[in-house]
């Protein structure tokens, strides 16, 4: 057996902290999750640095912001000749591998690297009967992808030199939209109502438009393809269905065939949250029963007590949180990660970490459990000392985010802040396709006193030291992490 320890991350898309039942969800339970954070450390406070897929992938890759590892958008590809901890890990013995979502380009340009064996989701890839590229050939399965994406990675665990370490990347697509369950849990909830979040019904006054105009709405913005049913005249299955200017007596068909009336825009609204909230979960279910799978197979082939196994996602989700679903603001639900990491014998056993930690800081964390020097150019803070129950020096008090603009998807403006323990201050710099009439906002929450981020603090006269402070916090990130792209 290797003195350096394995390494099992596990990656799901758009899995928020709301739906684990270890962070205190109320709409689900996962026992194989947590039995990740009982055996080891729970991070209540992990938060990602740009709430979009692609964009977190590269982070987490490179340990450097979107601006300097080049992925800003999906529309970016990540340029595999630059350094990664994969490579460094590889090139230190270790064998790595990458199994199911890739999302960092669609080309041969954008294959993985750095790995002694990929095998990868064209794009987003199919629940169902999913392509992938095991090494550059592509490679029809038969079966649900979390499934798949489990059993290719536990066959390479199985063939690979005990002698020598390894590292694999588990990447799940669920429970990515459009959120298709598989059979063994398709029928999960159908009996059973989803309570509504608080700010279900959020009007979004006293906020930057950048808000209000944003088209990721329950009531109008999921799709036929969403909510699985036929789609309306006029509309394909990816059109946005808005609410009907008459509601009474207004009528959808399930792809089930039923036939649902709906006498009211709230009716309608909260019957689309069931639809959508219920296929997610069942989505997170298979999720968690492939965990228990690996967690179960490291313990039968001894590998447990020599294996970091972490648990994340590539940024949390709005499950209802202000009427929305998807992602991308700097709101809680947004960029809030769950993070679980368990190492017997070096992680106390049901530990809980309070401080700020970002999906910036994994890569320098798997290289110093490696025993590898962290390059002077990443970004983030080794997780290690933490871990171990230490009590880290001037550990960040701040966090910096940035979200770049992304004009095809869900009108969310460009925007950048920092986060506190008790503030947050956000800045709309660009709105999309450039608005003539659009003019730069700032927004203040006190998340102390306004934990649902509902009261735009901003021009309150009480908080102006707050925003001077703030605003000169901010400016220090900026520099700290070298992002002059757009000055304020």
């Amino acid at each position: 057996m290797t003195s350096k320890p394995n390494i099992v991350f596990i990656l799901t898309d758009d899995h928020t902290k709301q739906a684990m039942s270890c962070y205190g969800s109320k709409i689900n339970s996962t026992p194989n999750l947590d039995r990740i954070a009982e055996e080891g450390m729970k991070f209540n406070d992990c938060f990602c640095t740009n709430s979009i897929c692609a964009p977190s992938r590269a982070v987490i890759l490179s340990g450097k912001y979107s601006h300097k590892n080049g992925v800003r958008t999906l529309q970016d590809g990540f340029d595999g000749s630059q350094q990664t901890f994969i490579k460094l890990l590889h090139d230190n013995e270790y064998q790595t591998a990458i199994v199911g979502k890739w999302h960092l380009g669609h080309s041969k340009e954008y294959n993985p690297t750095g790995f002694d064996y990929w095998n990868i989701l064209p794009g987003q890839g199919e629940y169902h009967n999913p392509k992938m590229y095991e090494m550059g050939q592509l490679k029809q399965y038969e079966g649900y992808v979390t499934d798949i994406v489990t059993d290719i990675s536990l066959d390479w665990i199985k063939h690979t030199d005990k002698d020598k370490p390894f590292c694999i990347m588990c990447h799940h697509k669920a429970p990515h939209r459009s959120w298709q369950p598989d059979d063994k849990h398709a029928k999960m909830y159908t009996d059973v109502e989803i309570p509504l979040p608080e700010t279900f019904n959020d009007d979004y006054s006293n906020r930057a438009s950048a808000v209000s105009n944003a088209k990721m709405r329950i009531e109008s913005d999921l799709n036929a393809r969403d909510l699985k049913i036929e789609p309306p005249e006029g509309y394909g299955p990816k059109d946005p269905l808005p609410m009907p200017s008459k509601i009474e007596g207004y009528m959808l068909k399930t792809l089930e065939g039923e036939r649902v009336t709906f006498n009211s825009h709230q009716e309608l609204k909260e019957w689309k949250y069931q639809r959508y909230i219920k296929d997610y979960l069942r989505c997170v279910a298979s999720v968690d029963d492939n965990v228990g799978r690996i967690l179960d197979f490291l313990e039968e082939e001894g590998l447990d007590e020599n294996t970091i196994v972490v648990y994340s996602s590539d940024q949390g989700f709005y499950l209802g949180e202000h009427g929305w679903f998807d992602k991308r603001f700097i709101y809680e639900q947004s960029i809030s990660m769950p993070l679980l990491v368990k190492y017997p014998g070096v992680i106390e056993a049901g530990s809980e970490c309070n401080k700020m930690v970002l999906n910036l800081d994994f890569a320098e964390t798997f290289l110093e459990f490696a025993g590898i020097e962290i390059p002077s150019d990443m970004q983030g803070m080794s997780l290690k000392g933490i871990l171990k129950g230490e009590e880290p020096e001037n550990w960040r008090e701040s966090i910096y985010y940035r979200y770049f603009r992304n004009v095809s998807y869900h009108n969310v403006y460009a925007h950048y802040g920092i986060r506190t323990n008790r503030c947050k201050l956000v800045y709309y710099y660009s709105a999309p396709n450039d608005m003539d009439h659009f003019q730069p906002e700032w927004e203040l929450f006190d998340l102390e006193r306004d934990p649902l981020e509902l009261e735009n603090l901003y021009e309150h006269e009480d908080y102006k030291g707050i925003v001077i402070e703030m605003k000169t916090e901010l400016k220090r990130l900026r520099e700290l992490y070298d992002d002059h792209e757009e000055d304020l």
